[in-house]
């Protein structure tokens, strides 16, 4: 008997298969040939769940929209400008008695209100460009619409109409309130053409003016710059006149300047006197000047940096 100390160790034999039963080789796989085949060939290009469509103009007046009508300043400054144009004119026409009107067309009391208002309109169509420049925001634009001449041309559609009509409406509150309060005898009713140039005429000259502004603004980027510049664009040919009539070889000068000048431009286009003009060609010469601006504006845009 022997004990586990003296057993010997046996290593353990393999089972023996049968003698005709050969070991399985793997199977040859044939080498390819060819370049290797791209990752996922089979799955196709990917295709974003997401609709993507063009984007045009549409887009660009929607995003303009969106952004002046959710700016308190866009708020306030049109509010102002309503409440010069409208209060002023109409506090004229309530303290002016039907006497006032035998010379002039009822609708006189809406150009001094538009004196003022003008300028609020030239302040905001500065702030329509400017104070995306102020706040780096302008990046971020572009980002979105690489097309720098689409967002120029949805800011001056979407300012130009917003301006136009508000004007517009405000001017034909006030010349049909006028018209109402001052009737009778004597008191000279406004023709068609006179009322046409008192409400329209006024507010295509107001709003040009404001394009005008914008187009300054994009080519300067700063506000204060621009809101400058435009003051004396709106008051010095009004005011230096008066200064070059003193010398005889700029008496021509001087009165071609005063006569297009804003507040004789819109005296114009109100009727205020019978020897003054329709005021359509201050308006054709303003429509020019804005084309222009605008022009200057779009290379401008083009060639610099943000």
């Amino acid at each position: 008997m022997t004990t586990p100390h003296q057993q010997q160790y046996q290593a353990p034999v393999p089972p023996q298969g049968p003698p005709h039963m050969p070991p399985q080789a793997a199977p040859h796989q044939p080498v390819p040939s060819g370049p290797p085949s791209q990752p996922y060939a089979g799955v196709g290009p990917y295709t974003s769940p997401i609709p993507v469509r063009q984007t045009h103009l549409g887009n660009a007046l929607a995003s303009e929209w969106t952004k002046i009508k959710s700016v308190r300043s866009t708020i306030w400054t049109l509010s102002v400008m309503v409440a010069l144009v409208a209060g002023i004119g109409l506090l004229v026409a309530a303290s002016t008695s039907d006497n006032d009107y035998r010379t002039v067309p009822t609708t006189l009391p809406g150009f001094f209100g538009t004196l003022l208002g003008q300028l609020c309109i030239v302040t905001l169509g500065v702030l329509v460009i400017t104070s995306e420049y102020g706040t780096g925001m302008i990046r971020t634009t572009l980002t979105a619409s690489p097309q720098r001449s689409r967002v120029l041309t949805a800011k001056a559609l979407v300012f130009f109409t917003l301006s136009f009509t508000t004007t517009t409406l405000a001017l034909a509150l006030v010349a049909f309130a006028s018209t109402e309060m001052h009737s009778g005898p004597g008191v000279q009713e406004p023709s068609s053409d006179q009322l046409l140039g008192a409400t329209v005429g006024a507010g295509l000259y107001v709003s040009l003016l404001g394009l005008l502004s914008l187009a300054v603004g994009s080519m300067l980027r700063h506000s204060a710059g621009a809101i400058t510049t435009m003051l004396g664009v709106v008051l010095l040919p009004s005011i230096l006149p008066a200064f070059l009539m003193m010398s005889d070889s700029l008496r021509d000068l001087g009165a071609k300047m005063q006569e297009y000048s804003s507040p004789q431009a819109l005296a114009s286009l109100f009727r205020i006197d019978e020897s003054l003009n329709s005021g359509w060609p201050q308006l054709g010469a303003l429509a020019g000047i804005t084309a222009g601006a605008m022009i200057a504006a779009y290379v401008l845009l083009e060639k610099r940096d943000v």
